[in-house]
């Protein structure tokens, strides 16, 4: 594990649950996140529905702040691919007029995300990415959201296991949290069957990490090994926001979401907070929403 010396008391704990997890036991160096209890959640957005006219330029965030107004959403995850010269963070005065127009327009910004990979065996590149975490948890900062969603990485690289990229893994996303605990700005990884595949994996970082301010973003379609509802359940937990999509999978066989039983999970885990939709592939992307939300508000009631 690249840290430094002599380990603090949290790097001790972090190595102790490597270990533990080494040896078979998938024992917790942090308690799952504490809510009040209930369960209550706010319908809210994430801009990657809109990828490809966003990316097209025929759309700008601002757009789809007009769009989370015009369908009553409440927040919005404003990912930061689709910010001016990103991966480089935007102007501060692009950022603060998208926090003026998402105000005005009665919709919070909850959070952002960016595409890293601490999965790479190039240690300057890691750091690279590090450095980009930090600039974006700045940039969530100046617009009030309280995440930012990070990936781990794309797959463990040839010749290298999955044990022996945790281990250089796991520090850079203690630094991030650490930086984030400063600016008042949750980091939070996202199972997206890469480098981390099931729910056991997940945990298992989270609690290697070993950081009240760090967490899950619950991407309900990225679970595809084994039953995805025992995935989800397992992670509810764990979760700081979420990816709401349209499909689960059992391997490689799709399956439409079935949305009562997500709204069982979360209210028997208690969550409270947003509950991001996002949909994808082919067709119109306002038309696959209003569809979505649909069934999502007939479930939920939102």
């Amino acid at each position: 594990m690249e840290t430094s010396w002599p380990l603090t008391r949290r790097q001790l704990v972090a190595c102790a649950g490597l270990g533990a997890a080494r040896a078979g036991r998938l024992e917790a160096a942090v308690p799952p996140l504490e809510r009040t209890p209930g369960s209550r959640v706010r319908l809210a957005l994430n801009a990657y529905s809109f990828h490809r006219p966003l990316t097209a330029g025929a759309m700008s965030l601002e757009h789809v702040v007009e769009y989370c107004a015009r369908q009553g959403l409440e927040s919005l995850d404003a990912t930061g691919y689709y910010f001016p010269g990103y991966p480089s963070p935007p102007a501060d005065a692009y950022v603060y007029r998208l926090k003026r127009k998402a105000f005005l327009n009665g919709i919070t910004i909850h959070g952002t995300g960016v595409r890293n990979d601490f999965a790479v065996p190039d240690r300057a590149a890691r750091l690279r990415d590090v450095q980009m975490v930090k600039n974006w948890i700045e940039v969530a900062q100046k617009l009030g959201a309280s995440v930012v969603r990070i990936f781990t990485g794309r797959r463990a690289p040839e010749g290298y296991s999955f044990e022996q990229v945790l281990e250089w893994m796991v520090p850079h996303l203690r630094e991030c949290a650490d930086y984030g605990a400063r600016h008042g700005v949750i980091v939070a990884i996202q199972n997206h069957d890469d480098f981390l595949k099931t729910a056991a994996e997940v945990t298992r970082v989270i609690e290697a990490v070993a950081s009240e301010w760090f967490g899950l973003i619950l991407d309900v379609g990225s679970l595809r090994r084994g039953d995805p509802y025992k995935e989800i359940e397992t992670l509810v937990p764990y979760a700081v926001s979420w990816q709401l999509k349209e499909q689960v999978w059992y391997g490689d066989r799709p399956a439409p979401v079935d949305l009562k039983r997500i709204k069982q999970l979360i209210e028997r885990a208690g969550y409270r907070g947003v509950l991001p939709l996002e949909t994808l592939g082919e067709g119109d992307p306002e038309t696959k929403l209003a569809s979505f939300l649909q069934r999502v508000r007939a479930v939920f009631g939102a």
